[in-house]
């Protein structure tokens, strides 16, 4: 269930949604020339705005919920929950998986606040694909590099919504009701309603968030950074709306 969702995301979202329209478009093009070239115009101009970094920086920004916490928020919080970003896998420097740069700028927050305030750490995300599970990882580079421990280690989950789900029960066993969040903040808005959705009351503490608009000429010239911007904020959008339809079918 979780590949063939994640295959089904990827037909829908760009790019290859994109060059399905423009296949559907030549396939018409024959028998109905205007609706096919509308088709691959469509694709076309979609796939060149989705990658200019303006377009992106700005799809990014519209899924930011708040600013990173001040200290008087954080004294409020009870400890610290950092999320996986996934998995550098079997990388050749490091003699095996590691995090990726998401679960690594994550991790280098989240160990930055447990400084700062002495909190708790805790650290989620499973292995879907198999592998080792990325709250490992997660461990060994907290512990490693960042002299940070880790207190809950969440190593079954294979989403967002499950990370929730099992760290939820661990934290609340400890009397931990009130948390810090961290993750991207474009990752947050959904991230944040997983979380209260099992009783918890969630600070968010978001990192590497979108900066305000900026002009220049190369914002506005097509690159792959912002199509994989574009993609990452669209996913989450997607994501959003189903977590938000599947609670109206559940009512």
């Amino acid at each position: 269930m979780f590949l063939l969702k994640n295959i089904a995301a990827t037909l829908v979202l760009p790019p290859a949604s994109l060059f399905l329209l423009a296949a559907a478009g030549l396939w018409l093009s024959r028998r109905r020339p205007r609706l096919g070239q509308s088709l691959i115009a469509v694709a076309l101009g979609a796939l060149l705005l989705l990658s200019m970094s303006g377009v992106a920086n700005e799809l990014l920004r519209s899924l930011e919920v708040g600013d990173p916490p001040a200290p008087e928020q954080l004294a409020e919080a009870q400890a610290i929950i950092v999320l996986g970003g996934g998995t550098y896998r079997t990388a050749p420097e490091y003699g095996g998986d590691t995090v990726n740069e998401v679960g690594l700028e994550r991790l280098r927050y989240g160990a930055r606040l447990a400084r700062q305030t002495g909190l708790p750490v805790g650290i989620a995300g499973g292995a879907p694909l198999g592998g080792t599970p990325e709250a490992e990882t997660m461990r060994e580079v907290l512990e490693t590099d960042f002299r940070v421990a880790a207190r809950w280690v969440e190593i079954a989950s294979r989403d967002t919504n499950e990370n929730a789900a099992h760290m939820a029960p661990l934290l609340k066993q400890a009397g931990i009701t009130h948390i810090a969040l961290v993750t991207h903040a474009w990752h947050m808005r959904r991230a944040q309603a997983a979380f209260e959705r099992h009783g918890l009351t969630v600070l968010p503490a978001p990192t590497r968030l979108a900066p305000a608009f900026q002009g220049g000429v190369l914002r506005w010239l097509p690159n792959g950074g912002a199509l994989r911007s574009s993609q990452v904020a669209l996913h989450e959008w997607l994501g959003i709306l189903a977590a938000r339809a599947g609670g109206l079918a559940a009512r």
